[in-house]
Protein backbone atom coordinates (compact mmCIF):
# COMPACT_ATOMS: atom_id res chain seq x y z
CA UNK A 1 0.00 0.00 0.00
CA UNK A 2 0.69 3.47 -0.80
CA UNK A 3 -0.22 6.49 0.56
CA UNK A 4 0.96 10.26 -0.44
CA UNK A 5 -0.27 13.34 0.66
CA UNK A 6 -0.03 16.00 -2.26
CA UNK A 7 -0.35 19.87 -2.45
CA UNK A 8 -1.47 21.09 -5.65
CA UNK A 9 -1.94 25.07 -5.99
CA UNK A 10 -2.66 24.67 -2.09
CA UNK A 11 -5.22 22.05 -2.58
CA UNK A 12 -4.13 19.00 -0.11
CA UNK A 13 -5.46 15.76 -1.61
CA UNK A 14 -4.75 12.82 0.30
CA UNK A 15 -4.47 9.49 -2.02
CA UNK A 16 -4.32 5.90 -1.02
CA UNK A 17 -3.54 4.01 -3.99
CA UNK A 18 -4.22 0.13 -3.20
CA UNK A 19 -1.54 -2.93 -3.92
CA UNK A 20 -2.31 -6.06 -5.45
CA UNK A 21 -0.23 -7.97 -2.80
CA UNK A 22 -1.36 -10.23 0.05
CA UNK A 23 -2.04 -7.89 2.78
CA UNK A 24 -2.74 -4.40 1.71
CA UNK A 25 -5.59 -2.60 3.88
CA UNK A 26 -7.11 -1.02 1.02
CA UNK A 27 -8.47 -2.49 -1.90
CA UNK A 28 -9.73 0.61 -3.36
CA UNK A 29 -8.50 3.64 -4.57
CA UNK A 30 -9.04 6.38 -1.34
CA UNK A 31 -9.05 10.14 -2.34
CA UNK A 32 -10.16 13.00 -0.61
CA UNK A 33 -9.36 17.03 -0.84
CA UNK A 34 -9.40 19.96 1.77
CA UNK A 35 -7.91 23.20 0.17
CA UNK A 36 -6.89 25.11 2.48
CA UNK A 37 -8.04 28.83 3.03
CA UNK A 38 -6.96 31.35 0.37
CA UNK A 39 -4.74 34.03 2.84
CA UNK A 40 -7.02 36.85 1.25
CA UNK A 41 -10.60 35.00 1.89
CA UNK A 42 -9.37 34.38 5.28
CA UNK A 43 -8.12 38.28 6.34
CA UNK A 44 -11.55 39.15 4.56
CA UNK A 45 -13.65 36.79 6.52
CA UNK A 46 -11.86 37.87 10.14
CA UNK A 47 -12.55 41.74 8.76
CA UNK A 48 -15.83 40.79 7.92
CA UNK A 49 -17.01 39.33 11.62
CA UNK A 50 -14.72 42.18 12.88
CA UNK A 51 -17.41 44.51 11.36
CA UNK A 52 -20.27 42.62 12.19
CA UNK A 53 -18.76 42.44 15.91
CA UNK A 54 -18.20 46.42 16.38
CA UNK A 55 -21.73 46.73 14.96
CA UNK A 56 -23.18 44.24 17.34
CA UNK A 57 -21.01 46.08 20.05
CA UNK A 58 -22.84 49.68 18.74
CA UNK A 59 -26.21 48.16 18.82
CA UNK A 60 -26.12 46.65 22.13
CA UNK A 61 -25.26 50.23 23.35
CA UNK A 62 -28.29 51.35 21.68
CA UNK A 63 -30.72 49.01 23.25
CA UNK A 64 -29.23 49.48 26.57
CA UNK A 65 -30.39 53.10 26.45
CA UNK A 66 -34.09 51.65 25.02
CA UNK A 67 -33.08 53.53 21.62
CA UNK A 68 -33.19 50.17 20.11
CA UNK A 69 -35.36 47.79 20.58
CA UNK A 70 -34.05 44.41 21.89
CA UNK A 71 -36.40 41.25 21.29
CA UNK A 72 -34.60 38.72 22.91
CA UNK A 73 -34.98 37.31 26.24
CA UNK A 74 -33.31 38.69 29.71
CA UNK A 75 -32.43 37.65 33.04
CA UNK A 76 -34.98 39.73 34.60
CA UNK A 77 -33.81 42.24 37.40
CA UNK A 78 -34.84 40.57 40.33
CA UNK A 79 -33.04 37.61 39.19
CA UNK A 80 -29.80 39.35 38.83
CA UNK A 81 -27.68 37.59 42.04
CA UNK A 82 -29.04 33.79 40.41
CA UNK A 83 -27.02 31.87 37.75
CA UNK A 84 -27.06 32.78 34.95
CA UNK A 85 -29.42 31.15 32.26
CA UNK A 86 -28.44 33.11 29.30
CA UNK A 87 -24.58 32.89 28.36
CA UNK A 88 -23.37 36.27 27.09
CA UNK A 89 -21.47 35.33 24.13
CA UNK A 90 -23.94 33.12 23.21
CA UNK A 91 -26.61 36.12 23.39
CA UNK A 92 -24.57 37.99 21.72
CA UNK A 93 -23.94 36.31 18.85
CA UNK A 94 -27.55 35.39 17.99
CA UNK A 95 -28.87 38.59 18.42
CA UNK A 96 -26.04 40.17 16.27
CA UNK A 97 -25.35 37.87 13.67
CA UNK A 98 -27.28 34.89 13.55
CA UNK A 99 -30.40 37.55 13.35
CA UNK A 100 -29.22 38.68 10.39
CA UNK A 101 -29.21 35.03 8.48
CA UNK A 102 -32.16 33.67 10.50
CA UNK A 103 -34.33 33.21 7.22
CA UNK A 104 -32.33 30.41 5.66
CA UNK A 105 -32.95 28.30 8.51
CA UNK A 106 -36.11 26.62 10.14
CA UNK A 107 -38.17 27.04 6.45
CA UNK A 108 -41.24 25.11 6.75
CA UNK A 109 -42.04 22.62 3.77
CA UNK A 110 -45.44 21.30 3.51
CA UNK A 111 -44.83 18.28 1.30
CA UNK A 112 -43.00 15.01 0.88
CA UNK A 113 -39.22 16.31 1.93
CA UNK A 114 -38.78 13.69 -1.51
CA UNK A 115 -36.05 15.26 -4.75
CA UNK A 116 -38.24 18.26 -4.99
CA UNK A 117 -40.35 20.01 -2.07
CA UNK A 118 -42.84 22.60 -1.54
CA UNK A 119 -41.38 25.53 0.77
CA UNK A 120 -44.36 28.22 2.79
CA UNK A 121 -43.31 31.40 1.92
CA UNK A 122 -42.57 33.70 5.32
CA UNK A 123 -41.58 37.60 5.44
CA UNK A 124 -40.24 39.24 8.37
CA UNK A 125 -40.66 42.53 9.37
CA UNK A 126 -38.80 43.33 12.06
CA UNK A 127 -35.42 41.96 10.63
CA UNK A 128 -35.68 37.92 11.40
CA UNK A 129 -36.75 38.25 15.07
CA UNK A 130 -40.39 37.27 14.06
CA UNK A 131 -41.82 35.34 10.52
CA UNK A 132 -45.05 35.90 9.09
CA UNK A 133 -46.95 33.72 6.47
CA UNK A 134 -47.73 35.25 3.20
CA UNK A 135 -50.21 32.11 2.79
CA UNK A 136 -47.91 31.59 -1.02
CA UNK A 137 -46.65 28.24 -1.58
CA UNK A 138 -43.20 27.77 -2.95
CA UNK A 139 -43.71 24.50 -5.68
CA UNK A 140 -40.91 22.52 -6.88
CA UNK A 141 -37.44 23.42 -4.84
CA UNK A 142 -35.10 21.25 -6.12
CA UNK A 143 -33.79 19.52 -2.12
CA UNK A 144 -30.75 19.42 -1.22
CA UNK A 145 -30.67 19.96 1.88
CA UNK A 146 -32.20 16.38 3.35
CA UNK A 147 -30.77 13.57 3.80
CA UNK A 148 -32.88 11.08 1.84
CA UNK A 149 -30.05 9.64 0.29
CA UNK A 150 -32.11 6.58 -1.59
CA UNK A 151 -35.04 8.27 -2.02
CA UNK A 152 -37.15 6.68 0.51
CA UNK A 153 -38.71 9.76 1.73
CA UNK A 154 -42.04 9.39 0.00
CA UNK A 155 -45.64 9.08 0.61
CA UNK A 156 -46.10 6.51 -2.66
CA UNK A 157 -44.69 3.49 -3.23
CA UNK A 158 -44.50 -0.37 -1.47
CA UNK A 159 -42.94 1.73 1.64
CA UNK A 160 -45.56 3.96 2.46
CA UNK A 161 -48.44 1.31 1.59
CA UNK A 162 -47.22 -1.20 3.87
CA UNK A 163 -46.88 1.57 6.40
CA UNK A 164 -50.48 2.77 6.07
CA UNK A 165 -51.79 -0.95 6.00
CA UNK A 166 -49.60 -1.42 9.76
CA UNK A 167 -51.03 1.67 11.29
CA UNK A 168 -54.17 1.09 10.74
CA UNK A 169 -53.35 -2.98 12.41
CA UNK A 170 -50.77 -1.86 15.28
CA UNK A 171 -51.95 2.14 15.45
CA UNK A 172 -49.30 4.65 15.34
CA UNK A 173 -48.59 4.62 19.05
CA UNK A 174 -47.21 1.73 21.49
CA UNK A 175 -47.77 3.65 24.88
CA UNK A 176 -45.25 1.53 26.60
CA UNK A 177 -41.14 0.03 26.67
CA UNK A 178 -39.67 -2.55 25.46
CA UNK A 179 -39.42 -4.36 28.82
CA UNK A 180 -42.88 -3.81 29.58
CA UNK A 181 -45.61 -4.25 26.93
CA UNK A 182 -44.31 -2.38 24.12
CA UNK A 183 -42.27 -5.44 22.45
CA UNK A 184 -44.44 -5.91 19.46
CA UNK A 185 -43.69 -8.83 17.04
CA UNK A 186 -42.71 -6.19 13.93
CA UNK A 187 -40.03 -5.38 16.47
CA UNK A 188 -38.87 -8.85 16.77
CA UNK A 189 -38.15 -8.66 12.82
CA UNK A 190 -37.19 -5.42 12.51
CA UNK A 191 -34.29 -6.34 14.60
CA UNK A 192 -33.09 -9.93 12.91
CA UNK A 193 -33.58 -8.12 9.68
CA UNK A 194 -31.10 -5.02 10.64
CA UNK A 195 -28.90 -7.73 11.88
CA UNK A 196 -28.79 -9.63 8.74
CA UNK A 197 -28.43 -6.46 6.78
CA UNK A 198 -25.04 -5.98 8.57
CA UNK A 199 -23.78 -9.13 8.87
CA UNK A 200 -23.60 -9.89 12.37
CA UNK A 201 -25.17 -12.15 15.26
CA UNK A 202 -27.56 -9.70 16.35
CA UNK A 203 -29.15 -6.00 16.54
CA UNK A 204 -31.45 -3.47 18.77
CA UNK A 205 -33.19 -0.60 17.64
CA UNK A 206 -33.97 3.14 19.86
CA UNK A 207 -36.39 5.55 18.83
CA UNK A 208 -34.30 8.49 17.92
CA UNK A 209 -30.59 8.45 16.66
CA UNK A 210 -29.12 11.20 18.75
CA UNK A 211 -29.92 9.10 21.86
CA UNK A 212 -28.81 5.68 20.16
CA UNK A 213 -24.99 7.53 20.55
CA UNK A 214 -25.81 9.70 23.80
CA UNK A 215 -27.89 6.98 25.94
CA UNK A 216 -25.23 3.86 24.88
CA UNK A 217 -21.91 4.70 25.22
CA UNK A 218 -22.31 5.84 29.22
CA UNK A 219 -23.22 1.76 29.34
CA UNK A 220 -20.12 0.81 27.36
CA UNK A 221 -17.52 2.84 29.09
CA UNK A 222 -17.46 4.96 32.54
CA UNK A 223 -14.49 5.37 35.03
CA UNK A 224 -11.71 3.82 34.41
CA UNK A 225 -12.15 3.70 30.77
CA UNK A 226 -10.56 5.78 27.95
CA UNK A 227 -12.15 7.02 25.10
CA UNK A 228 -10.38 8.17 21.92
CA UNK A 229 -12.29 10.38 19.77
CA UNK A 230 -12.35 11.98 16.49
CA UNK A 231 -12.13 15.88 16.75
CA UNK A 232 -15.07 16.61 14.29
CA UNK A 233 -17.22 13.20 15.83
CA UNK A 234 -21.49 14.40 16.30
CA UNK A 235 -22.53 15.91 19.32
CA UNK A 236 -24.50 12.92 20.29
CA UNK A 237 -20.92 10.94 20.18
CA UNK A 238 -19.69 13.76 22.32
CA UNK A 239 -22.07 13.85 24.64
CA UNK A 240 -22.59 10.06 25.14
CA UNK A 241 -18.76 10.03 25.67
CA UNK A 242 -19.05 12.90 28.39
CA UNK A 243 -21.92 11.23 30.42
CA UNK A 244 -19.81 8.20 30.42
CA UNK A 245 -17.87 9.83 33.02
CA UNK A 246 -14.44 8.17 31.06
CA UNK A 247 -11.27 10.29 29.99
CA UNK A 248 -11.86 11.74 27.08
CA UNK A 249 -8.66 12.33 24.76
CA UNK A 250 -9.09 13.55 20.78
CA UNK A 251 -7.23 12.89 18.07
CA UNK A 252 -6.93 15.02 14.52
CA UNK A 253 -9.47 14.44 11.82
CA UNK A 254 -8.84 10.99 10.04
CA UNK A 255 -5.03 11.13 10.88
CA UNK A 256 -4.05 7.89 12.16
CA UNK A 257 -0.58 9.02 13.55
CA UNK A 258 -1.99 11.25 15.88
CA UNK A 259 -4.60 8.06 17.05
CA UNK A 260 -1.54 5.80 17.24
CA UNK A 261 0.42 8.15 19.08
CA UNK A 262 -3.02 8.24 21.64
CA UNK A 263 -3.10 4.78 22.11
CA UNK A 264 0.83 4.24 22.54
CA UNK A 265 1.00 6.99 25.30
CA UNK A 266 -2.52 5.40 26.56
CA UNK A 267 -0.83 2.12 26.95
CA UNK A 268 2.59 2.98 28.22
CA UNK A 269 1.40 5.59 30.83
CA UNK A 270 -1.77 3.97 32.02
CA UNK A 271 -4.42 5.50 33.43
CA UNK A 272 -3.60 9.24 35.35
CA UNK A 273 -1.65 9.49 38.86
CA UNK A 274 -2.16 5.65 39.31
CA UNK A 275 -0.64 4.33 36.60
CA UNK A 276 -2.90 0.90 36.05
CA UNK A 277 -3.72 0.01 33.27
CA UNK A 278 -7.18 1.12 31.15
CA UNK A 279 -10.21 -1.06 32.04
CA UNK A 280 -11.28 -0.34 28.12
CA UNK A 281 -9.87 2.17 25.47
CA UNK A 282 -12.80 2.89 22.95
CA UNK A 283 -11.98 4.25 19.72
CA UNK A 284 -14.87 5.93 18.02
CA UNK A 285 -15.23 7.93 15.05
CA UNK A 286 -18.06 8.19 12.05
CA UNK A 287 -18.84 6.94 8.69
CA UNK A 288 -19.09 9.66 6.58
CA UNK A 289 -18.49 12.84 8.67
CA UNK A 290 -21.19 15.01 8.12
CA UNK A 291 -20.06 18.64 7.88
CA UNK A 292 -16.37 17.59 6.15
CA UNK A 293 -17.83 14.64 3.61
CA UNK A 294 -14.58 12.23 4.60
CA UNK A 295 -14.97 8.86 5.23
CA UNK A 296 -12.95 7.14 8.14
CA UNK A 297 -10.11 5.29 7.37
CA UNK A 298 -11.78 2.18 8.70
CA UNK A 299 -9.31 -0.06 7.39
CA UNK A 300 -6.15 1.37 9.00
CA UNK A 301 -8.22 2.15 12.63
CA UNK A 302 -9.46 -1.28 12.90
CA UNK A 303 -5.65 -2.10 11.63
CA UNK A 304 -4.50 0.08 15.21
CA UNK A 305 -7.76 -1.44 16.93
CA UNK A 306 -6.24 -4.54 16.55
CA UNK A 307 -2.69 -3.94 17.34
CA UNK A 308 -3.25 -1.89 20.58
CA UNK A 309 -6.33 -4.43 21.60
CA UNK A 310 -8.51 -1.68 21.86
CA UNK A 311 -12.09 -1.68 20.84
CA UNK A 312 -13.90 0.47 18.27
CA UNK A 313 -17.40 2.20 17.65
CA UNK A 314 -18.56 3.07 14.44
CA UNK A 315 -21.24 5.23 13.90
CA UNK A 316 -22.48 4.67 10.75
CA UNK A 317 -25.26 7.30 10.64
CA UNK A 318 -24.67 8.91 7.46
CA UNK A 319 -22.89 6.22 5.64
CA UNK A 320 -25.41 3.03 5.96
CA UNK A 321 -27.25 2.61 2.45
CA UNK A 322 -25.76 5.55 0.94
CA UNK A 323 -21.86 3.64 0.67
CA UNK A 324 -20.71 0.31 -0.68
CA UNK A 325 -22.00 -1.57 -3.44
CA UNK A 326 -24.51 -3.47 -1.50
CA UNK A 327 -25.56 0.06 0.53
CA UNK A 328 -24.20 -1.94 4.04
CA UNK A 329 -22.19 1.05 4.50
CA UNK A 330 -18.28 1.99 4.99
CA UNK A 331 -17.56 -1.34 6.21
CA UNK A 332 -19.34 -2.79 2.42
CA UNK A 333 -17.16 0.39 0.77
CA UNK A 334 -14.22 -1.33 2.34
CA UNK A 335 -14.95 -4.89 1.59
CA UNK A 336 -13.97 -5.52 5.06
CA UNK A 337 -15.34 -8.05 7.96
CA UNK A 338 -18.42 -7.13 9.74
CA UNK A 339 -17.08 -8.33 13.07
CA UNK A 340 -13.52 -6.48 12.97
CA UNK A 341 -16.17 -3.89 14.27
CA UNK A 342 -16.91 -3.93 17.92
CA UNK A 343 -20.07 -1.70 17.99
CA UNK A 344 -21.61 -0.90 15.27
CA UNK A 345 -24.16 2.17 15.09
CA UNK A 346 -26.10 3.49 12.37
CA UNK A 347 -29.41 5.47 12.45
CA UNK A 348 -32.79 4.74 10.10
CA UNK A 349 -33.85 8.59 9.45
CA UNK A 350 -31.51 8.77 6.30
CA UNK A 351 -31.08 6.51 4.17
CA UNK A 352 -34.05 4.59 5.17
CA UNK A 353 -36.41 7.37 5.15
CA UNK A 354 -37.39 6.71 8.78
CA UNK A 355 -36.89 7.51 12.18
CA UNK A 356 -34.38 6.26 15.05
CA UNK A 357 -31.09 4.78 15.13
CA UNK A 358 -29.93 0.93 15.96
CA UNK A 359 -26.84 -1.07 17.79
CA UNK A 360 -25.50 -3.72 16.16
CA UNK A 361 -22.47 -6.50 17.05
CA UNK A 362 -22.15 -9.76 19.09
CA UNK A 363 -25.18 -11.48 20.86
CA UNK A 364 -23.79 -10.62 24.39
CA UNK A 365 -22.87 -7.02 23.65
CA UNK A 366 -26.30 -6.48 22.62
CA UNK A 367 -28.38 -8.47 25.37
CA UNK A 368 -26.08 -6.33 27.56
CA UNK A 369 -27.18 -3.08 26.20
CA UNK A 370 -31.18 -4.43 26.70
CA UNK A 371 -30.05 -4.42 30.64
CA UNK A 372 -28.28 -1.62 31.02
CA UNK A 373 -29.17 0.81 28.54
CA UNK A 374 -31.26 4.04 29.44
CA UNK A 375 -32.21 4.45 26.04
CA UNK A 376 -33.35 0.77 25.97
CA UNK A 377 -35.10 0.58 29.48
CA UNK A 378 -36.86 3.85 30.06
CA UNK A 379 -37.54 5.15 26.34
CA UNK A 380 -41.16 4.55 24.49
CA UNK A 381 -41.07 1.71 21.99
CA UNK A 382 -40.25 2.45 17.75
CA UNK A 383 -43.90 3.78 16.44
CA UNK A 384 -45.51 0.63 14.31
CA UNK A 385 -45.28 2.45 11.14
CA UNK A 386 -41.59 3.74 11.53
CA UNK A 387 -40.82 0.27 12.13
CA UNK A 388 -42.89 -1.08 8.57
CA UNK A 389 -40.99 1.85 7.04
CA UNK A 390 -37.59 0.72 8.40
CA UNK A 391 -38.54 -3.26 7.21
CA UNK A 392 -39.55 -2.61 4.01
CA UNK A 393 -37.20 0.23 2.99
CA UNK A 394 -34.29 -2.63 4.17
CA UNK A 395 -36.01 -5.49 2.56
CA UNK A 396 -35.93 -3.36 -1.08
CA UNK A 397 -32.45 -2.18 -0.74
CA UNK A 398 -31.37 -6.08 -0.12
CA UNK A 399 -33.74 -7.27 -3.07
CA UNK A 400 -35.71 -9.37 -0.55
CA UNK A 401 -38.66 -7.79 -1.83
CA UNK A 402 -38.24 -9.48 -5.51
CA UNK A 403 -36.79 -6.63 -7.09
CA UNK A 404 -33.76 -4.83 -8.21
CA UNK A 405 -34.91 -1.58 -7.42
CA UNK A 406 -32.92 -0.77 -3.73
CA UNK A 407 -29.37 -2.21 -5.67
CA UNK A 408 -30.13 0.68 -8.61
CA UNK A 409 -30.93 3.61 -5.92
CA UNK A 410 -27.96 2.55 -4.61
CA UNK A 411 -25.82 2.56 -8.15
CA UNK A 412 -27.85 5.71 -9.05
CA UNK A 413 -26.71 7.56 -5.99
CA UNK A 414 -22.75 6.98 -6.55
CA UNK A 415 -23.07 8.16 -10.30
CA UNK A 416 -24.75 11.28 -9.00
CA UNK A 417 -22.35 12.27 -6.24
CA UNK A 418 -19.32 11.78 -8.66
CA UNK A 419 -20.65 13.34 -11.34
CA UNK A 420 -21.84 16.73 -8.75
CA UNK A 421 -18.63 16.76 -7.33
CA UNK A 422 -16.31 16.45 -10.47
CA UNK A 423 -18.88 19.00 -12.04
CA UNK A 424 -18.57 21.31 -9.21
CA UNK A 425 -14.95 20.48 -9.19
CA UNK A 426 -14.72 21.76 -12.81
CA UNK A 427 -16.52 24.83 -12.27
CA UNK A 428 -13.54 26.13 -9.79
CA UNK A 429 -15.47 25.80 -6.17
CA UNK A 430 -13.77 24.90 -3.53
CA UNK A 431 -14.89 21.23 -2.72
CA UNK A 432 -14.40 19.43 0.99
CA UNK A 433 -14.14 15.74 1.23
CA UNK A 434 -14.02 11.89 -0.38
CA UNK A 435 -14.88 11.98 -3.93
CA UNK A 436 -17.69 8.93 -2.89
CA UNK A 437 -19.48 11.27 -0.23
CA UNK A 438 -22.92 11.99 -0.75
CA UNK A 439 -22.17 14.98 1.56
CA UNK A 440 -20.96 17.51 -0.65
CA UNK A 441 -19.59 20.87 1.63
CA UNK A 442 -18.64 23.79 -0.59
CA UNK A 443 -16.71 26.75 1.10
CA UNK A 444 -18.50 29.96 1.22
CA UNK A 445 -15.77 31.53 4.09
CA UNK A 446 -17.20 35.04 4.12
CA UNK A 447 -20.51 35.85 6.93
CA UNK A 448 -22.08 37.54 4.31
CA UNK A 449 -21.81 34.89 1.46
CA UNK A 450 -23.95 32.64 4.14
CA UNK A 451 -27.19 34.24 3.68
CA UNK A 452 -26.44 35.65 0.37
CA UNK A 453 -25.90 32.00 -0.89
CA UNK A 454 -29.18 30.81 0.73
CA UNK A 455 -31.40 33.36 -0.31
CA UNK A 456 -30.16 33.22 -4.16
CA UNK A 457 -30.67 29.61 -4.68
CA UNK A 458 -33.74 29.36 -3.52
CA UNK A 459 -34.80 32.31 -5.94
CA UNK A 460 -33.61 29.99 -8.09
CA UNK A 461 -35.54 27.38 -6.87
CA UNK A 462 -32.77 25.23 -5.18
CA UNK A 463 -33.10 24.52 -1.55
CA UNK A 464 -29.74 24.46 0.31
CA UNK A 465 -28.31 24.17 3.94
CA UNK A 466 -25.74 26.61 4.75
CA UNK A 467 -23.26 26.38 7.49
CA UNK A 468 -21.17 29.03 9.98
CA UNK A 469 -19.74 29.29 12.92
CA UNK A 470 -19.67 27.45 15.45
CA UNK A 471 -21.06 24.91 13.75
CA UNK A 472 -18.01 25.49 11.83
CA UNK A 473 -14.62 26.70 12.30
CA UNK A 474 -15.02 30.99 11.75
CA UNK A 475 -12.86 31.06 8.58
CA UNK A 476 -14.65 27.99 6.98
CA UNK A 477 -18.66 28.96 6.21
CA UNK A 478 -20.29 26.77 3.86
CA UNK A 479 -22.83 25.13 1.94
CA UNK A 480 -23.37 21.52 2.26
CA UNK A 481 -25.18 19.33 -0.65
CA UNK A 482 -27.20 16.52 0.14
CA UNK A 483 -27.10 14.11 -2.63
CA UNK A 484 -30.20 11.68 -3.59
CA UNK A 485 -30.65 8.78 -5.84
CA UNK A 486 -34.06 10.91 -5.95
CA UNK A 487 -32.47 13.62 -8.40
CA UNK A 488 -33.23 12.09 -11.57
CA UNK A 489 -31.58 12.91 -14.73
CA UNK A 490 -35.23 14.37 -16.42
CA UNK A 491 -35.57 16.57 -13.07
CA UNK A 492 -32.17 17.68 -12.36
CA UNK A 493 -30.40 18.16 -16.15
CA UNK A 494 -30.57 21.49 -16.56
CA UNK A 495 -27.40 21.66 -18.50
CA UNK A 496 -28.48 19.43 -21.71
CA UNK A 497 -28.81 22.75 -24.42
CA UNK A 498 -25.17 23.11 -23.21
CA UNK A 499 -23.65 19.89 -23.48
CA UNK A 500 -23.94 17.63 -26.45
CA UNK A 501 -24.75 14.01 -24.70
CA UNK A 502 -26.62 15.48 -20.74
CA UNK A 503 -25.90 14.75 -17.48
CA UNK A 504 -27.52 13.24 -14.38
CA UNK A 505 -27.33 16.70 -12.58
CA UNK A 506 -28.31 20.35 -13.12
CA UNK A 507 -25.19 23.01 -12.15
CA UNK A 508 -25.91 26.10 -14.46
CA UNK A 509 -28.02 27.59 -12.29
CA UNK A 510 -25.22 27.22 -9.22
CA UNK A 511 -22.95 29.22 -12.29
CA UNK A 512 -25.03 31.71 -12.22
CA UNK A 513 -25.37 32.12 -8.51
CA UNK A 514 -21.51 32.14 -8.13
CA UNK A 515 -20.72 34.72 -10.50
CA UNK A 516 -23.15 36.84 -8.27
CA UNK A 517 -21.64 36.04 -4.52
CA UNK A 518 -18.15 36.17 -6.12
CA UNK A 519 -17.68 32.10 -4.65
CA UNK A 520 -14.82 30.98 -6.77
CA UNK A 521 -11.46 30.89 -4.98
CA UNK A 522 -9.41 28.71 -7.22
CA UNK A 523 -6.29 30.29 -8.67
CA UNK A 524 -7.37 29.06 -12.35
CA UNK A 525 -10.04 31.20 -12.30
CA UNK A 526 -9.80 32.67 -15.93
CA UNK A 527 -9.02 29.26 -17.16
CA UNK A 528 -12.32 27.83 -15.85
CA UNK A 529 -14.19 31.18 -16.64
CA UNK A 530 -12.97 30.41 -20.20
CA UNK A 531 -13.97 26.64 -20.24
CA UNK A 532 -18.17 27.56 -19.20
CA UNK A 533 -18.37 31.16 -21.13
CA UNK A 534 -19.91 29.53 -24.01
CA UNK A 535 -22.23 27.20 -21.64
CA UNK A 536 -23.01 30.65 -19.60
CA UNK A 537 -23.60 32.56 -23.30
CA UNK A 538 -25.76 29.80 -24.51
CA UNK A 539 -28.21 29.67 -20.86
Amino acid sequence: MMFQYSKLSGVHVAQVHAASHHGSLYNRSFIESFEETPMLVAVLTYMGYGILTIFGYLRDFLRHWKIERCHIAREKEEQKDFVPLYQDFENFYTRNLYMRIRDNWNRPICSVPGAKVDLMERSSRDYNWTFEYTGRVVHDVINLGSYNYLGFAENTGPCADSAAEVTIKYGVGVASTRQEIGNLDRHEEMEKLVAKFLGVESAMAFGMGFATNSMNIPALAGKGCLILSDELNHASLVLGARLSGSTIRVFKHNNMQSLEKLLREAIVHGQPRTHRPWKKILIVVEGIYSMEGSVVRLPEVIALKKRYRAYLYLDEAHSIGALGSRGRGVVDYFGLDPCDVDVMMGTFTKSFGAAGGYIAGKRELIEYLRSHSHSAVYATSMSPPVVEQIITSMKCIMGEDGTTIGLKRVRQLAENTVYFRKRLREMGFIIYGNMDSPVVPMMLYMPAKIGAFGREMLKRNIGVVVVGFPATPIIESRARFCISAAHTKDMLDRVKNCYKHGRYLSLVKLVLTYDLLQLLYTPHLVQILLRFSFSLQIY
